[in-house]
């Protein structure tokens, strides 16, 4: 029996109510505001951090800007100071000396100084005048004559352009003009490196925090100094490089500022979370909906299940495992006339039980609850609320929820009173079938068993008379006497034990099995019949097993079959020739089974015939009412046995009558 269908509790008609969308868009819209609130205002802060570096920039630009001129303006004096010693003595005091050694510092920017007669021309040098070191057009042309005559027209130092050296470096001059009174005496040439000058002598601060680079008109790129190699930064300041001019410029750029990793990781973690949160509010809004769908998926299942219960003419009950009602279905409420509320909770003795059968129903009521329901199911009478008998058939089976313990009991109940009735008609029914089969056999009998009868009346009426005839003439012999009332007495007992087998033979009665020995049923059964087999001039072979052969089983019952299957095969052999109007009964018993066999050597049965033979009111008689044989094998099934037949090799037909040996 498979399990009936757990209870489970009306469901509501209202419908779930519908999630709105903003309800899962507020949480990731805010949540993403916040993260674009917080991303702008780092932005905000790193944009504030880089004016500052780059107001930071152009102050230590202009610092360094002002440091350059503060140096050549300081050059400038100096040069000129020492420029009048210079031309006016041959020799050069060890003031000048000392003077000269100072400007040639490296921190000066010079590298070398000349001074020049009123004529341009070269008068010393320090360190001495060499042009080994010019490159291209400069050889030869520096100190520059034009750059010369400009300073000593306008009376101030003049600067002249750049121009490379041998080692890729780049050098510039500043011509000093001397005056005495109004008289131009000569000039002073100071020599910058603009390595040296520029890029060397900056401050150590300004080296790690800054790449200087001096670049000519064509944005070319002649000195420079870096701690690290150049990177691409917005972080630059140019400003022109005057003095000395001639376009040239100085771009100073800001190193790539470190990493800082603290607000990296703190911008980034904000991120990831906010990222984490926003996948979480978006699974926990998928699941939400999955479970919403899963709700009223179930929703519908249980209206569904609901009315499917509810159009169920099985009735439907459910118990814990201590007995009590948990749940009934419509159906149920129906068959015991209890509406829910009154069953639900109920323990036993429930109301519907029948008080005749209570200590029954008790006992099944125990031995559901301990396991032992049978598979088949267990017919139980129940008492409806009007008074009226129920006769139920219930199917139980455990109930096992989503953890596998079972919780309790699901009962399916089917109302057969209805049912019972007409098995109980269609017993009656049979039983007075089998009555009418017995008394037409009877009637077809009464004319030998007439017969039979005569003979033991008519030899008693003789004997009585015999007896009163000697009384009469006084002549009685007292051992005379005694030998024919003996006699009468057994005639008397003869047509008792005829009269007592046709009795128990026709008689009407309920269907009562005990256990009998089929030999002895059936000698019974050939008793009744001899009359008729001598009068058809059948010889009846009896083979009965040697041992007695117990079956569990109705006698009458038994006696009819044997009765019919033998005169089936008188009838059979109608025809036949004396010589083979033979019927052998037999019994034997073959492991739990026992066999009743009747064989005779009539004309057989055709094949037509053989499909039908157990069939209703079927019949190859012209008097026979054709239910003879469907009677028998209904008797046969009834008694857990087989009715069969088979072809007798020797012509004719065998009927095999199979039993269960009783334990």
């Amino acid at each position: 029996m498979t399990a009936s269908l757990p209870p489970m509790p009306s469901p509501s008609t209202r419908p779930l109510p519908s999630t709105p969308a903003w309800y899962w868009r507020l949480p990731s819209l805010t949540i993403g505001l916040m993260l674009l609130a917080i991303i702008a205002l780092v932005w905000m802060t790193r944009h504030f951090d880089d004016e500052k570096q780059h107001e930071v920039l152009i102050n230590d630009v202009l610092w360094m800007e002002q440091d350059l001129r503060f140096r050549l303006d300081r050059n400038e004096e100096q040069l000129a100071q020492i420029g009048s010693e210079l031309l006016a003595t041959q020799s050069m005091s060890p003031r000048t000396e000392a003077s000269l050694e100072q400007l040639l510092k490296p921190d000066s920017g010079l590298v070398q100084i000349l001074w020049l007669d009123a004529n341009d021309k070269t008068i010393a040098a320090r360190p001495f005048a060499s042009d080994d070191v010019l490159v291209g057009e400069a050889r030869g042309a520096i100190p520059s004559n034009e750059t010369n005559r400009l300073a000593r027209a306008v009376g101030r130092p003049i600067y002249g352009p750049t121009y490379p050296v041998i080692g890729g470096h780049w050098r510039f001059n500043v011509h000093v003009p001397i005056f005495v009174g109004s008289r131009h005496t000569g000039t002073v040439v100071g020599v910058y490196s603009l390595q040296q000058l520029v890029v060397r002598e900056l401050p150590w601060w300004f080296s790690e925090r800054y790449r200087v680079s001096v670049h000519d008109p064509d944005g070319k790129e002649i000195a420079a100094k870096s701690k690290v190699a150049a990177q691409a930064s917005h972080q630059q300041y140019t400003i022109p490089f005057d003095p000395p001019g001639y376009g040239l410029t100085l771009k100073v750029t800001a190193y790539k500022a470190p990493t800082r990793w603290v607000p990296v990781l703190l911008i980034s973690a904000m991120i990831f979370l906010g990222g984490v949160i926003v996948w979480s509010l978006w699974q926990l809004r998928q699941h939400t909906l999955g479970r919403q769908a899963a709700e009223q998926a179930l929703r519908s299942e249980m209206a569904f299940r609901k009315a499917m219960e509810d159009s169920l003419l099985t009735g439907l009950r459910a118990r814990d495992t201590t007995g009590k009602i948990t749940y009934v279905n419509p159906a149920f409420c129906r068959m015991v006339g209890y509406s829910e509320k009154e069953l639900l909770g109920a323990m036993p003795p429930m109301p519907y039980w029948d008080p005749e059968h209570l200590e029954r129903t008790q006992a099944i009521h125990d031995g559901i609850l301990a396991g032992s329901a049978p598979r088949e199911g267990v017919e139980i009478h129940f008492r409806h609320k009007d008074g009226h008998a129920i006769d139920m058939l219930i199917f139980e089976a455990p109930l096992i929820d989503t953890t596998g313990e079972q919780t309790g009991w699901m009962g399916s109940f089917l109302d057969i009173t209805a049912q019972t009735a007409a098995e109980a008609l269609a017993r009656q029914q049979e039983e007075r079938l089998h009555a009418t089969s017995r008394l037409i056999t009877m009637g077809e009998m009464a004319s030998t068993l007439a017969h039979e009868l005569n003979q033991p009346l008519a030899a008693i009426s003789s004997y009585s008379a015999g007896c009163l005839n000697r009384l009469d003439e006084g002549r009685a012999d007292t051992d005379e006497l005694h030998d024919i009332i003996s006699k009468i007495t057994r005639q008397a007992r003869r047509a008792g034990d005829i009269i007592r087998r046709v009795h128990d033979f026709v008689r009407r009665s309920e269907p009562k099995r005990e256990t009998i020995d089929l030999n002895a049923v059936l000698s019974e059964a050939i008793g009744l019949i001899d009359p008729d087999v001598r009068k058809r001039g059948v010889e009846l072979q009896t083979h009965l097993a040697d041992r007695p052969l117990p079956v569990n089983a109705d006698p009458v019952m038994l006696e009819q079959v044997a009765v019919n299957l033998i005169r089936n095969g008188m009838d059979a052999m109608r025809d036949a020739p004396g010589a083979r109007r033979t019927i052998r009964i037999e019994t034997l018993a073959d492991g739990d089974t026992l066999i009743f066999r009747v064989t005779d050597w009539g004309r057989g049965i055709d094949e037509d015939a053989a499909r039908r033979i157990f069939d209703p009111f079927f019949t190859t008689k012209d008097e026979g009412m054709g239910m003879g044989l469907n009677i028998c094998r209904s008797i046969a099934e009834l008694h857990g046995g087989r009715l069969g037949f088979e072809p007798n090799p020797e012509g004719g037909t065998i009927f095999t009558f199979s039993l269960p040996l009783a334990s």
